[in-house]
């Protein structure tokens, strides 16, 4: 079956200053007329492949979407079988050219495993992408936040998670990125409770604020009426009273939601004449006269104290100067001595 070998040798002629076209052409002809049958069992087997792998795939992607599971983990597996089958047909490919399978898969080996020295960061991404998948993270449609970016899940590959912002433009997130870090899912459930604070001037009417807070969340019909809207007072500021209020809606509505109940209150604020206070700084100024008691009649005179002549050097250099002079005083002494008994 290793036909291909024999091509080469048909096709391989003597040197010659310059080539005869008529030999080499007759080479060509008789390498085809005596192989022709494994040059059509190879194409055959190539295109019988291919629409095997088309079927597979459509059938394989029929089963999934009659299941429950998200349409991202879909698309990755569909990729991973697509990826197996194709490496299948170029073994079958292979094994009818002449070429040991054996081989082929002792050097595709040693090929992945350079490769993988060389991109082992993306064979990481790879992994994490396994993970996102497989642990259901996040999924096409949700809204996220990754490391300060944000937007809608578009897609999970291979390497990479896509993200749509609300302004249109596209970020590119590795998965590493995605895993690794901490990840903020708005779009995990199917609702979502949105938070407003409303600040007021201190002489509003504590009940009136709270009545119009959450009539006017009430007047929305994609805001739930139980569990019901919520509105308190919160916080007394310097300037302001601050009210904290929530209602919950579905995860969609949300930043409609929040544009409507915004506005309305604010308007009826003003229908109702509530104040919206600015920053304010209270200032007083002092008319009596400041009466502070004084003890004593002032500074004391200053007395200099006295101080020691002497340092710490200086006292070592002393003490090493008497003791020379009582070495010296000693031996003038024991030669006093010895001219006293001469």
């Amino acid at each position: 079956m290793n036909w291909l070998l024999g091509f080469a040798e048909a096709g391989t002629t003597e040197e010659t200053t310059s080539f005869d076209w008529v030999t080499i052409w007759n080479d060509i002809k008789s390498f085809f007329t005596n192989n022709y049958w494994n040059i059509i069992w190879f194409f055959a087997a190539l295109i019988i492949g291919i629409i095997v792998i088309k079927i597979a795939m459509a059938i394989t992607k029929r089963i999934l979407k009659a299941t429950k599971m998200e349409a991202i983990t879909q698309s990755f597996l569909c990729k991973i079988l697509q990826f197996l089958l194709w490496l299948v047909l170029i073994l079958v490919l292979c094994s009818l050219v002449g070429i040991e399978v054996t081989g082929v898969v002792t050097a595709m080996s040693a090929i992945l495993l350079a490769v993988g020295m060389a991109l082992k960061d993306n064979i990481a991404a790879v992994a994490n992408g396994i993970i996102i998948v497989s642990t259901q993270m996040v999924k096409k449609g949700d809204y996220v936040k990754v490391e300060g970016e944000e937007g809608t899940v578009y897609d999970i590959n291979f390497l990479f998670t896509t993200l749509h912002t609300p302004d249109n433009k596209r970020i590119i997130l590795p998965n590493s990125h995605v895993v690794n870090n901490p990840l903020t899912n708005y779009g995990a459930h199917k609702t979502r409770r949105v938070d407003f604070t409303f600040s007021v001037a201190y002489e509003s009417d504590v009940e009136l604020v709270k009545k119009i807070v959450t009539d006017v969340m009430l007047s929305d019909g994609r805001v739930y009426a139980d569990p019901k809207p919520f509105c308190r007072l919160k916080t007394m500021n310097s300037s302001s009273l601050d009210f904290f209020s929530h209602c919950w809606c579905d995860g969609e509505d949300y930043w409609d939601v929040y544009y409507y109940v915004t506005e309305n209150v604010y308007n009826e604020f003003k229908r109702a004449s509530v104040s919206v206070p600015y920053e304010q700084m209270e200032v007083r100024m002092r008319t009596d006269e400041v009466n502070a008691p004084v003890i004593g009649s002032g500074l004391p005179e200053r007395v200099e104290k006295k101080h020691s002549q002497t340092t710490e050097h200086g006292d070592i250099f002393d003490d090493i100067s008497s003791a020379f002079k009582k070495v010296g005083k000693r031996k003038r002494q024991d030669g006093n001595d010895g001219n006293d008994d001469e």
